[in-house]
């Protein structure tokens, strides 16, 4: 039984799919005018991993993660760099691209861009004008009316009067209430426009997602983004489409919980903001993936370099009872198993379900030397449940060889020429020599294992 944290009811659910077996997954995926930061991998590992436990437990899935390609920032930014909107977010979705194959992320299976909504955009508009919950302001914009929308903050349970008093409005605006937001945005200089019953301008935010999830998906059981998007964008999202279509627009709301970068919130400003691809410079993807998934997908997360340090040394230990295993077909009845199970069916829980690899770790450990049939199953195991994380799939001198940087092959030449030299001193009962080699390898951060073989090597 899965159940899941539903935002909207405020407590876990047992999750059912409106088609059994079957679920479509909407999340609010990047805005393009810039490169994706740390924060951004955060949300896309959490809900990289929800489809593949999902899909795991042989639920199909349909993941749709959109892609907002006109919006407020990308006409600034691209006016900024004196060139068009569409060479800008060109530019910045194949750098999207390229951070979501470092992190070794999942495809979604469709990936819409807003842009190619436009027709659809402005009939969902149209709708909502012709229903009387939306209306033209005398500025040309079109504005959703909040008030006729009477269930509006059910999701952020937020206190309208109190929220009415906060807003600030632009002398631009011509709204009727300070809660209503933009639909269409007349016509500016220097901005895309599309034509449309109120004149050329172009759609808000909100109401490309609506449209989106509603054209890719006859239903939305989960739709899913950051906590920061929880108001007002999924708020708006849910007044706009329930108002045009009578229906509710979404069965389960989920919302990933924020980085903040050594206990501050990441901003340029403070110099303590990391894009994707700096990151990776440092750290394997693996890394960052198992620091996300130590922390379950709600909570707040704190990305520190010894944080990531610590993650990195707690993938060795996993990688180091995979480390001569053979491959063979694992127990498909484990008792690991159904509690990796159990874990993640409670909410997604990655901690409780990375403690389960720890257990099938040390079982290995155990076992290798005594019962090496049992062993190698126990890690096949390991692997593949590894794989449900999306860790786990290096081989494993691979990950404990490895390191960052363009002279890595010498310095992999380098490492296993003294360890040759070493093993030579060794056979000649040299024992000053082979201490000298080891601390100097120590110095190095290798750390040797000698075995009755051979002798094996890994980066502290």
């Amino acid at each position: 039984m899965l159940s899941i944290y539903n935002t909207l009811t405020k407590q876990k659910e047992i999750f059912h799919p409106a088609a059994p077996g079957k679920i479509n997954l909407y999340v609010c995926g990047m805005t393009v005018y810039d490169y994706c930061h740390i924060g951004h991998a955060r949300s896309l590992i959490a809900f990289d991993v929800i489809v593949r436990f999902l899909r795991y437990l042989g639920c199909q899935v349909n993941y749709i993660r959109n892609i907002t390609d006109i919006d407020d920032k990308i006409i600034n930014r691209a006016n900024e760099n004196q060139e068009s909107c569409s060479q800008l977010t060109e530019r910045f979705i194949q750098a999207m691209h390229e951070d979501c194959e470092h992190l070794h992320l999942l495809k979604p299976d469709k990936e819409p861009r807003a842009t190619d909504f436009m027709a659809e955009i402005i009939q969902l508009i149209k709708t909502l004008v012709d229903k009387g919950c939306a209306y033209k302001a005398e500025n040309g914009d079109v504005y959703f009316n909040v008030r006729q929308f009477k269930e509006y903050g059910k999701l952020s349970r937020h206190d309208l009067d109190q929220l009415r008093q906060g807003v600030r409005i632009d002398v631009a605006e011509a709204k009727k209430d300070p809660l209503d937001f933009v639909l269409w945005k007349a016509e500016k200089p220097n901005e895309p426009n599309w034509d449309s019953p109120w004149g050329k301008g172009r759609p808000g935010w909100h109401i490309e997602c609506s449209t989106m999830a509603n054209c890719l998906a006859d239903h939305i059981d989960i739709h899913g983004g950051g906590m920061d998007l929880l108001f007002p964008h999924h708020e708006n999202e849910i007044a706009q489409s329930e108002s045009a279509t009578g229906k509710t627009f979404v069965n389960t709301w989920m919302h990933v919980g924020c980085l903040r970068v050594d206990e501050k919130k990441m901003s340029k400003s403070l110099g303590n903001f990391f894009t994707i691809r700096e990151v990776l410079k440092k750290f394997d993807s693996e890394v960052v993936r198992y620091f996300m998934l130590s922390s379950q997908y709600r909570s707040a997360v704190n990305y520190s370099e010894e944080a990531l340090q610590a993650a990195q040394n707690a993938l060795e230990r996993l990688y180091i009872a995979l480390r001569d295993t053979e491959k063979v077909e694992r127990d498909k009845d484990s008792e690991f198993e159904k509690h990796f199970i159990e874990a993640m069916s409670d909410d997604f829980n990655t901690p409780e379900a990375l403690a389960v690899l720890f257990d099938i770790s040390r079982e290995i450990n155990r076992l290798r030397d005594i019962h090496q049939g049992t062993s190698n199953k126990l890690a096949s195991l390991l692997k593949h449940l590894g794989g449900v994380l999306g860790i786990l799939q290096m081989d494993p001198n691979q990950f404990l060889q490895q390191g960052k940087g363009e002279f890595l092959k010498e310095e992999i030449k380098q490492i296993e020429a003294l360890i040759q030299a070493r093993e030579q001193a060794r056979k000649n009962k040299n024992w000053a020599e082979s201490d000298r080699i080891r601390n100097e390898l120590e110095a190095m951060n290798i750390v040797l294992e000698d075995k009755v073989s051979e002798t094996t090597w890994r980066r502290r």
